[in-house]
């Protein structure tokens, strides 16, 4: 099911956003939140799921692989218990807990694909966690140490590479992006607030600690980082403003409101239609273009370009035509303001190759630049020039601990929708991933201001 006609569609989502649902308010993160592992697997849906890899060769990996993990879990600040009663870690009684129910299944799946393995694993219920992000930030805390620094250099032999098809060539694109926003948009309703975004929020001092800000303040600091990119680039009345990624359109919604003219582009159909009708009935519908149409293709000239977490989607070799193409159509004197989430320069590199669960099962075709990557693109390819940036990495993980409670406490409706016990499994392990990211500090995000002033000197 999904939410794309004219019939009461955006009043529906601020009813399932706003406050909490009579029975389904969040409660504390514990073990009994986790959705139950799947007592069967629908191997045509999951076929890298519901077998682990068996024969002779894949036994001999995973002993190896097992024995490299219990070596590492040693070493690390956790609590790995196996079935058998033994308990490896260097973790005390407060450390994160890790249980293994099928160890010869998860040591099968992460010696036949590494990574990729370690969230297959836990779709499938060979482990458990009752707080799977502060497990997951171990082992992001560590991801440098984690195998023997020759085996490192191995991986390359072993891992799966990219397929082609997910490669962000033109063609290949709006495949890429209709996997993930095309899933329901009740779906993503079900866990973003009122405003539909579905990136970094940025919240006021008023919030409290951001390890315990609530719900009650999430939309308003979504607003909050909407607005501050909008007073970045400048947009007011009679701006004319480019946005790469409509999202749910909530950034239009803001633009219009302030007397801009928007030409907003996205490549999925089911965001497209819920932003042109929210847009519409906000009576913004003479201010507002909504384009299902790739960032490459856009023509005109424009006062102010904002793109809020779309570079994660254009693909390494991709970000020069990015910037190309933002350089292309800025009006002098104009402005950009761009949110992405970054990571370390030396991890970008190690990694531009690799092919992760997170392509696999969430973002096909995506990848994290570094600001040393974005500044060095900028500079080598476009007029264009960072002027400006605020790290805002911890606000991130605030963001996505709310959406985890969220979309927990809204497990039925989850399911309700078609979404079985294994997606619901993969989806938390992704929002949970992401977080352990962000408090790790492997992963940042930023807001980024460019201009092109010295090409005007």
């Amino acid at each position: 099911m999904t939410m794309t006609d004219d019939n009461g569609t955006a009043s529906r989502i601020e009813d399932r956003t706003t406050g909490q649902a009579a029975g389904h308010a969040p409660a504390a993160w514990g073990a009994t939140r986790v959705p139950a592992s799947p007592a069967t697997i629908d191997a045509n849906r999951w076929p890298g799921v519901a077998t682990p890899p068996s024969g002779f060769k894949a036994e001999v990996a995973g002993k190896a692989a097992g024995l490299l993990f219990k070596g590492a879990a040693k070493r690390l600040p956790i609590r790995v218990k196996y079935p058998d009663g033994t308990v490896l870690g260097g973790g005390g009684p407060e450390a994160p807990v890790m249980t293994m129910v099928r160890p010869g299944a998860f040591e099968n799946r992460i010696g036949d694909n590494g990574l990729i393995g370690l969230g297959e694993s836990f779709m499938a219920g060979d482990w458990e966690a009752s707080d799977l992000a502060a497990v997951l930030e171990v082992f992001a805390a560590s991801v440098d140490t984690l195998i023997p620094v020759p085996l490192q250099k191995l991986r390359s032999l072993y891992l799966p590479r990219t397929p082609r098809q997910e490669r962000n060539a033109e063609q290949n694109t709006r495949s890429n992006i209709s996997r993930h926003y095309d899933l329901s948009n009740e779906l993503f309703s079900n866990f973003l607030d009122a405003t539909m975004s579905y990136s970094s929020a940025l919240f006021p001092e008023k919030a409290g600690p951001l390890s315990s800000v609530t719900w009650d303040f999430l939309a308003e600091a979504q607003r909050a980082k909407i607005d501050r990119l909008l007073d970045k680039a400048g947009v007011g009345e009679g701006t004319r403003l480019l946005e790469i990624g409509t999202g749910w359109g909530e950034l239009a919604l803001r633009a219009a409101a302030r007397g801009a003219t928007v030409y907003s582009v996205t490549l999925s159909s089911e965001q497209q239609a819920l932003a042109q009708s929210r847009i519409a009935d906000a009576g913004f519908a003479d201010r507002v273009t909504v384009a299902l149409q790739d960032y490459r293709a856009v023509e005109g000239e424009y006062d102010a370009v904002v793109s809020v977490e779309m570079i994660e989607a254009v693909g390494y070799e991709y970000w020069p035509i990015y910037f190309q193409t933002i350089d292309r159509v800025l009006a002098p004197g104009g402005k950009v303001a761009i949110q992405a989430i970054t990571m370390p320069h030396g991890r970008m590199l190690a990694t531009r190759n690799a092919y992760t669960w997170v392509h696999k099962y969430i973002f096909p075709g995506g990848f994290l630049p570094s600001v040393r990557a974005i500044e060095g693109v900028t500079q080598q390819h476009t007029f264009l020039r960072v002027r400006e940036r605020m790290g805002m990495g911890d606000h991130y993980a605030a963001t996505l601990r709310l959406w985890e409670e969220r979309f927990l406490a809204r497990s039925r409706e989850v399911g309700e929708l078609g979404f079985d016990a294994v997606f619901q499994r993969m989806w938390l392990f992704y929002l949970c991933y992401s977080r352990a990211g962000f408090q790790s500090g492997y992963l940042d995000v930023q807001q980024i201001v460019l201009d092109r002033r010295e090409a005007q000197l």
